[in-house]
């Protein structure tokens, strides 16, 4: 006679796989002390004309580029922001893998952020939520604009692309027959928007090679 083993407690219901909860409408924006801070001002301006909640840490060499390079005052590229950030804040809510975003990116991006980026170095609030966009494999991407590049430069770039970032540096486009600065700015930021999937309206695609006539 077989004996039927009886069981203590009832088996657990299988469970519904739960959809994944969406990706927060929301960009983390860093801006660091390379030349070229213009970049990072247009992006956040066509984030806030394309309703996506921006998250910005400003460094003190960023605040002094801006009076250096252009005529807005830090505290007006601030204002562009949904949030912003003390630099030294660590205990950010954007320092934490919790706080859903889009990802994050650098720009204009110095060769010291990038390099501490690329070691794992986070010393202050912009290097700590690059880290965590990296460990939840977010988009992280880094303009850097210094030129030309010594060795330790591109090793670093070579580094923070193994580790998952995009190194984006703002190339011109000549394809599109830009007339003026801002047209170069415009469609850098637009191809770096590209990359998060947000369709800024400041590139001009290239739609191939001009049929000949005949």
């Amino acid at each position: 006679m077989t004996r039927r083993t009886k069981l203590a407690q009832p088996l657990p219901t299988p469970r519904v796989a739960e959809s994944r909860p969406k990706v927060a409408n929301r960009l983390v924006v860093g801006i660091s002390g390379a030349s070229g801070v213009i970049y990072g001002i247009r992006l956040l301006e066509a984030l806030q004309a394309e309703n996506v909640e921006t998250h910005l840490i400003l460094t003190r060499a960023a605040e002094m580029t801006i009076a250096y390079e252009t005529s807005y005052t830090a505290k007006q590229v601030q204002a562009l922001a949904h949030t912003v950030y003390p630099l030294a804040d660590v205990g950010a809510a954007i320092a934490s893998g919790s706080f859903a975003t889009l990802g994050m990116v650098v720009v204009p991006c110095s060769m010291k952020t990038l390099a501490e980026i690329a070691t794992g170095v986070t010393g202050n609030l912009l290097t700590r939520a690059a880290d965590v966009t990296l460990k939840e494999r977010r988009r992280l991407v880094l303009v850097p604009r210094d030129t030309p590049l010594h060795l330790g430069h591109l090793r670093n770039m070579v580094s923070v692309t193994e580790i998952g970032a995009i190194v984006a540096p703002p190339m011109p486009a000549f394809y599109a027959a830009p007339k003026t600065l801002d047209d170069l700015v415009n469609h850098t930021v637009g191809r770096v928007l590209d990359l998060f999937g947000v369709e800024s309206g400041l590139v001009q695609r290239w739609q191939g090679s001009p049929k000949k006539k005949g």
